[in-house]
């Protein structure tokens, strides 16, 4: 494990990460960062990290709805579909937890 400071909306917060990590979690720090700057100054921190979180869902939600969707080369069952979608679901979700565990070890 490592301990990583990002620097958000001008407050130092230390997070643990798994080796290797590093360079991916600072790049998120760096996004967040990104958006909280454009907030300017005044706000709390809880208030600016729930704002910064929403601009990146709300950037992650118009990026998906936006995306175009392959077409299947064959005939393809509803039921597949759901698998599909369930499947894709299910990484996002593992990929969250993951993260939110890391960040809940930090100091």
């Amino acid at each position: 494990m490592s301990n990583l400071t990002l620097s958000i909306g001008g407050r130092p917060f230390t997070v643990s990460c798994a080796d290797g990590e590093e360079d991916h979690i600072s790049m998120l720090g760096r996004m967040i960062d990104e958006r909280a700057s454009r907030m300017g100054t005044g706000q709390t921190e809880p208030r600016m990290l729930l704002f910064s979180a929403l601009m990146l869902a709300d950037e992650l939600h118009e990026t998906h709805r936006n995306s175009p969707v392959s077409a299947p080369s064959g005939p393809v069952t509803s039921t597949e579909i759901d698998v599909g979608i369930v499947a894709r679901v299910n990484s996002l979700a593992e990929r969250i937890e993951s993260l939110a565990a890391t960040l809940e070890q930090a100091p």
